[in-house]
Protein backbone atom coordinates (compact mmCIF):
# COMPACT_ATOMS: atom_id res chain seq x y z
CA UNK A 1 0.00 0.00 0.00
CA UNK A 2 1.39 3.35 -1.00
CA UNK A 3 2.15 5.39 2.13
CA UNK A 4 0.42 8.54 2.39
CA UNK A 5 1.79 11.62 4.20
CA UNK A 6 -0.41 13.58 6.21
CA UNK A 7 -0.14 16.97 7.84
CA UNK A 8 -0.24 16.43 11.50
CA UNK A 9 -2.82 18.72 13.67
CA UNK A 10 -4.33 17.91 16.63
CA UNK A 11 -8.03 17.55 16.99
CA UNK A 12 -8.91 20.74 18.77
CA UNK A 13 -7.11 22.78 16.14
CA UNK A 14 -8.20 21.48 13.18
CA UNK A 15 -10.74 23.84 12.89
CA UNK A 16 -9.22 26.73 13.78
CA UNK A 17 -6.44 26.03 11.36
CA UNK A 18 -9.45 25.56 8.81
CA UNK A 19 -10.52 28.99 9.44
CA UNK A 20 -7.09 30.35 8.68
CA UNK A 21 -7.23 28.43 5.55
CA UNK A 22 -10.77 30.28 5.04
CA UNK A 23 -9.41 33.56 5.77
CA UNK A 24 -6.63 33.34 3.50
CA UNK A 25 -8.43 32.30 1.10
CA UNK A 26 -10.85 34.97 0.94
CA UNK A 27 -8.47 37.33 0.73
CA UNK A 28 -9.65 41.00 1.35
CA UNK A 29 -13.39 40.51 0.71
CA UNK A 30 -15.57 43.22 1.59
CA UNK A 31 -17.96 41.51 4.69
CA UNK A 32 -18.44 42.98 7.30
CA UNK A 33 -17.43 40.77 10.46
CA UNK A 34 -20.94 39.55 11.90
CA UNK A 35 -21.17 38.47 8.46
CA UNK A 36 -17.96 37.46 7.71
CA UNK A 37 -18.74 34.62 10.52
CA UNK A 38 -21.73 33.25 8.97
CA UNK A 39 -19.94 32.99 5.77
CA UNK A 40 -16.80 31.15 7.45
CA UNK A 41 -19.16 28.70 8.95
CA UNK A 42 -20.56 27.84 5.72
CA UNK A 43 -17.66 27.58 3.90
CA UNK A 44 -16.18 25.59 6.53
CA UNK A 45 -19.33 23.47 6.27
CA UNK A 46 -18.90 22.80 2.67
CA UNK A 47 -15.65 23.74 1.08
CA UNK A 48 -17.78 25.81 -1.19
CA UNK A 49 -16.23 29.39 -1.62
CA UNK A 50 -19.10 30.36 -3.84
CA UNK A 51 -21.16 31.23 -0.06
CA UNK A 52 -18.90 34.13 0.18
CA UNK A 53 -20.84 35.83 -2.96
CA UNK A 54 -24.21 34.03 -3.07
CA UNK A 55 -25.05 34.71 0.65
CA UNK A 56 -27.69 37.49 1.01
CA UNK A 57 -28.37 39.50 4.28
CA UNK A 58 -30.62 41.58 5.02
CA UNK A 59 -29.67 45.09 6.85
CA UNK A 60 -30.03 43.26 10.49
CA UNK A 61 -30.11 39.51 9.70
CA UNK A 62 -27.09 38.77 12.05
CA UNK A 63 -27.90 40.95 14.85
CA UNK A 64 -31.57 39.76 14.95
CA UNK A 65 -30.50 36.01 14.88
CA UNK A 66 -28.06 36.39 17.81
CA UNK A 67 -30.58 38.66 19.81
CA UNK A 68 -33.30 35.80 19.02
CA UNK A 69 -31.10 32.89 20.52
CA UNK A 70 -30.10 34.97 23.61
CA UNK A 71 -33.87 35.45 24.52
CA UNK A 72 -34.42 31.62 23.92
CA UNK A 73 -36.38 31.55 20.77
CA UNK A 74 -37.58 28.13 18.59
CA UNK A 75 -35.76 27.18 15.54
CA UNK A 76 -37.98 25.32 13.49
CA UNK A 77 -35.99 23.17 10.55
CA UNK A 78 -37.68 21.58 7.81
CA UNK A 79 -35.76 18.38 7.97
CA UNK A 80 -33.99 15.96 10.86
CA UNK A 81 -30.68 16.51 8.97
CA UNK A 82 -30.66 20.19 9.92
CA UNK A 83 -32.00 19.39 13.62
CA UNK A 84 -29.28 17.32 14.57
CA UNK A 85 -26.65 19.55 13.42
CA UNK A 86 -27.27 22.61 15.33
CA UNK A 87 -25.72 22.68 18.55
CA UNK A 88 -28.41 22.03 21.01
CA UNK A 89 -26.02 22.64 23.91
CA UNK A 90 -25.71 26.18 23.01
CA UNK A 91 -29.21 26.52 22.07
CA UNK A 92 -30.67 25.03 25.01
CA UNK A 93 -28.06 27.15 27.61
CA UNK A 94 -30.26 30.44 26.32
CA UNK A 95 -33.57 28.34 27.25
CA UNK A 96 -34.12 27.71 23.40
CA UNK A 97 -35.24 24.57 21.40
CA UNK A 98 -35.20 23.26 18.21
CA UNK A 99 -38.11 21.56 16.42
CA UNK A 100 -38.92 19.82 13.27
CA UNK A 101 -42.01 18.80 12.20
CA UNK A 102 -41.63 16.79 9.27
CA UNK A 103 -41.89 13.40 11.09
CA UNK A 104 -44.87 13.84 13.34
CA UNK A 105 -47.61 11.64 12.57
CA UNK A 106 -50.20 14.07 12.35
CA UNK A 107 -48.22 16.12 10.11
CA UNK A 108 -47.90 13.83 7.78
CA UNK A 109 -51.41 12.51 7.63
CA UNK A 110 -52.36 15.93 7.37
CA UNK A 111 -50.82 16.48 4.37
CA UNK A 112 -51.83 13.09 2.79
CA UNK A 113 -55.47 14.21 3.55
CA UNK A 114 -54.87 17.84 1.74
CA UNK A 115 -52.83 16.90 -0.93
CA UNK A 116 -50.20 18.87 0.64
CA UNK A 117 -46.19 18.28 1.30
CA UNK A 118 -45.43 17.65 4.97
CA UNK A 119 -43.31 20.69 4.31
CA UNK A 120 -46.28 22.88 3.83
CA UNK A 121 -48.43 21.72 7.17
CA UNK A 122 -44.95 22.00 8.82
CA UNK A 123 -44.73 25.74 8.50
CA UNK A 124 -48.32 26.23 9.22
CA UNK A 125 -47.57 24.00 12.96
CA UNK A 126 -44.28 27.00 13.08
CA UNK A 127 -47.48 29.87 12.49
CA UNK A 128 -48.87 27.88 15.96
CA UNK A 129 -45.84 28.17 18.01
CA UNK A 130 -45.35 30.99 21.17
CA UNK A 131 -42.26 32.99 21.36
CA UNK A 132 -39.63 34.38 19.15
CA UNK A 133 -39.12 31.40 16.54
CA UNK A 134 -36.53 31.76 13.70
CA UNK A 135 -36.92 29.25 10.56
CA UNK A 136 -33.64 27.18 9.32
CA UNK A 137 -35.36 25.80 5.83
CA UNK A 138 -32.34 23.88 3.81
CA UNK A 139 -34.34 21.54 1.98
CA UNK A 140 -37.99 22.07 1.03
CA UNK A 141 -38.79 25.19 -0.78
CA UNK A 142 -42.51 24.34 -0.21
CA UNK A 143 -41.53 25.05 3.26
CA UNK A 144 -40.28 28.42 2.30
CA UNK A 145 -43.12 29.39 0.15
CA UNK A 146 -45.48 28.47 2.67
CA UNK A 147 -43.65 30.17 5.67
CA UNK A 148 -43.74 33.51 2.65
CA UNK A 149 -47.47 32.87 2.57
CA UNK A 150 -48.13 32.88 6.06
CA UNK A 151 -45.71 35.99 6.71
CA UNK A 152 -47.73 37.92 4.33
CA UNK A 153 -50.63 36.87 6.24
CA UNK A 154 -49.34 37.84 8.82
CA UNK A 155 -49.82 34.79 10.68
CA UNK A 156 -46.33 33.94 11.15
CA UNK A 157 -43.58 36.42 12.59
CA UNK A 158 -40.39 35.11 12.31
CA UNK A 159 -37.71 37.17 13.95
CA UNK A 160 -35.15 35.38 10.60
CA UNK A 161 -35.67 33.41 8.36
CA UNK A 162 -32.64 31.37 6.86
CA UNK A 163 -33.66 30.16 3.46
CA UNK A 164 -31.35 27.77 1.83
CA UNK A 165 -33.06 25.14 0.39
CA UNK A 166 -31.14 23.20 -2.15
CA UNK A 167 -32.45 21.81 -5.64
CA UNK A 168 -33.60 22.16 -8.71
CA UNK A 169 -37.00 23.18 -8.69
CA UNK A 170 -39.25 26.13 -7.41
CA UNK A 171 -35.92 26.33 -5.37
CA UNK A 172 -34.64 29.85 -6.90
CA UNK A 173 -38.33 30.95 -7.25
CA UNK A 174 -38.98 30.28 -3.43
CA UNK A 175 -35.32 32.20 -2.24
CA UNK A 176 -36.19 35.36 -4.45
CA UNK A 177 -39.94 35.81 -2.73
CA UNK A 178 -38.42 35.71 0.40
CA UNK A 179 -35.89 38.28 -0.53
CA UNK A 180 -38.84 40.41 -2.37
CA UNK A 181 -40.74 40.33 1.26
CA UNK A 182 -38.28 42.28 3.21
CA UNK A 183 -37.80 41.39 6.89
CA UNK A 184 -35.19 39.78 8.55
CA UNK A 185 -33.30 37.23 6.21
CA UNK A 186 -30.42 34.94 5.09
CA UNK A 187 -30.86 33.51 1.84
CA UNK A 188 -28.23 31.32 -0.30
CA UNK A 189 -29.02 32.67 -3.79
CA UNK A 190 -29.13 30.47 -6.36
CA UNK A 191 -29.67 26.16 -6.48
CA UNK A 192 -27.07 25.78 -3.69
CA UNK A 193 -27.78 25.09 -0.26
CA UNK A 194 -29.05 22.26 2.14
CA UNK A 195 -29.20 21.42 5.40
CA UNK A 196 -26.34 21.43 6.19
CA UNK A 197 -25.63 25.22 5.74
CA UNK A 198 -28.67 25.79 7.14
CA UNK A 199 -27.58 24.05 10.42
CA UNK A 200 -23.69 25.45 9.73
CA UNK A 201 -25.82 29.26 9.59
CA UNK A 202 -27.69 28.67 13.44
CA UNK A 203 -24.15 27.72 14.52
CA UNK A 204 -22.40 30.82 13.47
CA UNK A 205 -25.57 32.45 15.07
CA UNK A 206 -24.75 30.30 18.20
CA UNK A 207 -21.48 30.98 18.10
CA UNK A 208 -21.55 34.59 17.94
CA UNK A 209 -24.29 34.80 20.73
CA UNK A 210 -22.19 32.80 22.75
CA UNK A 211 -18.68 34.25 22.82
CA UNK A 212 -18.14 31.16 20.79
CA UNK A 213 -18.94 29.14 23.14
CA UNK A 214 -19.41 25.13 22.34
CA UNK A 215 -21.04 23.70 25.25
Amino acid sequence: MREIHLQRVAPAEIEARSMEIIASELGERDIPAPQLAVVKRCIHTSADFDYADNLVFSPHAVERGVEALRQGCTIVTDTQMARAGINKRVLESFGGRVVCFMSDPDVAAEARERGETRATVSMERAAGLEGPVVLALGNAPTALVRACQLMEEGRLRPELVIGVPVGFVNVVESKELLLSMGGEHIVARGRKGGSNIAAAICNALLYLASGDRRE
